[in-house]
């Protein structure tokens, strides 16, 4: 309906200027016969001048042609009704053709005013429009800049307030440009380092507190987001320890603009660290040595008393004594026998001699061969042929990270085979102990990667023996299985104690 109305409008406004135009021309007629009396039969066109006058004026182009053909006709008709005897002559075609020519410059100039007064008409309407819809965008553009002023403003505001809270934290929060220059830094910041906002914000953070990266910067910048410890320097060029987030800035393109630098003091907790890292390495040093002191005790001062009791035992049985007290005899040779067994047993596990005679290799084919035995796994030995003697603190923490690594399989594993593969460099030794077990669950395995806390004491015991010397364990996957790898690099030369070459498997267990 709403399509159609738009037409019928524009269909009755034509009809109606038709009609205007008819009936303007038959008025015109009708005033010239009534004029008859006064005006005669000549000039028949005074009226009609009018009549078309207006036509073209005020009804159109084809409204005026059509009045203009209407008074023609209706003159004519009405002065040959009135005097049939009259013919029709120069004269009257000429006045018709006069007629009709001024008529139709008349109607020409008519629809040019016409036509102008319209396009006047529309100009001033849409110059009305034009303002009216400037007003409105006007009207408009001021509510959004009202609405984006208070928006603006409660932001800054709410800015003003987030910025007075991270003032209030004691991190050091600071904001580095794409350059590395800082355009935030925060009271936490002044306070750690001793910059104030003032003199920081500007300068490059390199500057400030010459941080060492563990990473080159290019390689942090392609996260969004890093965390590590880095090494960084106050103003007064004292070093401190800090736990740094850092996280990526962008703008609304997504294009980079710089970090966001959370850090935390943690120097005191490192120290306290480390203080704890020497003392736990102390206190195995200590165990060390006083396993190797229990040892020898066990070896030289009980071991000896119970080969005294034996041969005493051995003396009376051949001395022909009673069949109750041969008897007795035999029942305490064979307590003595076992004494001897299982103090040979404890001193070689508590220390066995063939670390500190022959070497960590001799040391660990024994051991290995014991473990073998009693835990009936398969146990495949890849070491070297021959090796010079390593030094005393690399050995002992090799066995005994071997003993918890096989002492592990045979516990948690469930496996039936296990691979250890000894190599070394000039630079270091490294040892894989490697599994066909069930393996350990991946959030169990990454809790074993990367927090002391979640080991047991074996593995935490295996890692501070590592750290100690400067090298470090690894635990991964085996597929199937776990593998341990441990890897102690070489400060110093090998010890020269022994230079002896490590025997194969079945000379260190007679040499034990």
């Amino acid at each position: 309906m709403s399509r159609e109305n738009p037409k019928s409008s524009r269909l009755l406004n034509t009809l109606f200027r038709y009609a205007l135009g008819v009936g303007v021309g038959l008025c015109s007629i009708l005033l010239r016969i009534w004029l008859t009396p006064f005006l005669g039969h000549q000039n028949l066109y005074h009226t009609a001048w009018a009549a078309v006058a207006f036509s073209a004026w005020y009804c159109g182009l084809g409204p005026s042609i059509l009045t203009t053909l209407t008074t023609v006709i209706g003159l004519w008709f009405w002065t040959d009704s009135a005097d049939p005897a009259r013919i029709l002559g120069r004269t009257e075609i000429a006045g018709i053709i006069g007629f009709v020519l001024f008529s139709g410059i008349i109607i020409a100039f008519g629809e040019s005013t016409r036509r102008s007064r319209a396009r006047k008409e529309l100009i001033e309407h849409s110059l009305r429009e034009s303002r009216s819809q400037l007003i409105q965008l006007n009207q408009n553009m001021q509510r959004e800049i009202e609405q984006r002023t208070a928006e603006l403003e409660r932001r800054t505001t709410q800015t003003v307030e987030q910025a007075k809270l991270i003032d209030l934290a004691n991190d050091a929060i600071f904001v580095r440009t794409s350059s590395g220059h800082i355009s935030y830094w925060n009271q936490g910041a002044e306070r750690l380092y001793g910059w104030s906002k003032e003199e920081s914000v500007g300068r490059r953070a390199l500057d400030l507190v010459h941080t060492v990266f563990p990473v080159p910067l290019s390689e942090m910048a392609k996260t969004e987001r890093w965390e590590g410890e880095l090494i960084q320097f106050k103003r007064d060029g004292s070093a401190i320890t800090v736990a740094s987030r850092w996280t990526t800035l962008r703008d609304g393109d997504g294009q980079f603009v710089g970090w966001l630098e959370i850090n935390t003091d943690i120097t005191a907790r490192k120290r306290a660290e480390n203080a704890a890292r020497t003392l736990s390495g102390r206190i195995l040093s200590l165990q060390d040595d006083e396993r190797r002191r229990i040892a020898r005790e066990l070896h030289d001062s009980l071991g000896q008393y119970l080969v005294s009791v034996k041969v005493n035992l051995d003396l009376l049985a051949g001395s022909g004594l009673a069949a109750v007290q041969s008897n007795l005899l035999s029942e305490c040779l064979s307590s003595v026998n076992q004494c001897l067994n299982e103090t040979r047993t404890i001193s070689h596990l508590l220390h066995p001699p063939l670390l500190d005679e022959a070497g960590f290799a001799s040391a660990a084919r024994w051991y290995i061969d014991g473990f073998a035995q009693r835990s009936a796994l398969h146990v495949e030995v890849d070491f070297p042929a021959t090796m010079n003697r390593l030094d005393q603190d690399v050995e002992t923490a090799l066995f005994r990270a071997l003993q918890e690594a096989l002492t592990n399989v045979h516990r948690h594993s469930g496996g039936s085979f296990v691979r250890i593969v000894l190599t070394l460099d000039d630079l270091q030794v490294q040892m894989q102990i490697t599994d066909n077990g069930t393996g350990i669950p991946p959030e169990r395995l990454r809790s074993l990667q990367h927090d002391d806390a979640a080991a047991g004491v074996g593995l935490a015991g295996m890692r501070q023996r590592m750290r100690e010397l400067g090298g470090s364990l690894e635990i991964a996957p085996a597929f199937p299985g776990t593998s341990i790898t441990l890897t102690i690099p070489f400060h110093g030369r090998a010890s020269k104690s022994s230079g002896a070459a490590v025997t194969d498997a079945g000379g260190a267990a007679s040499a034990a």
